[in-house]
């Protein structure tokens, strides 16, 4: 467990965010694997049909992993937005010390400052220092 990325929560000064090119590849595999299986649930009602043996369990089971992957899309989708917003310099905010401030972001990736409330954090191109 010495090679695990560092927790933003714990240690919020050595956390850093993935880069939007990774994001993006890995919401491109989720997709794919979505679309697998969803097929596969398909084909499991299917056979449970031919067979007239549903089981409820199992395919309340594979719902939920389908539904996970769906939520972990959606978050990835609002970290690139929020990226998206800070790259054109629009939307974003950026904490005292300059550093731009994801979607949801708790602790500045820079400083490591919580950002609780809007009180450390300040709108993209506004000229006040804290």
């Amino acid at each position: 467990m010495a090679n695990q990325p560092p927790d933003p929560l714990r240690d919020p000064a050595t956390y850093v965010p993935p880069a939007p090119r990774e994001l993006k590849r890995e919401r491109k595999a989720l997709l794919e694997m979505r679309e697998e299986r969803l097929r596969d649930l398909g084909g499991l009602a299917l056979e449970m049909y031919k067979r007239d043996r549903f089981n409820a369990g199992l395919v309340v089971e594979r719902c939920a992993e389908l539904v996970a992957i769906e939520a972990r899309v959606q978050q990835i989708d609002a970290l690139l937005d929020g990226s998206a917003l800070v790259r054109r310099g629009g939307g974003g905010a950026v904490c005292i010390c300059g550093a731009p401030i994801l979607l949801g972001a708790k602790f500045c990736a820079t400083c490591g400052r919580a950002l609780g409330g809007g009180i450390e954090a300040r709108p993209a191109g506004s000229d006040a220092v804290g």
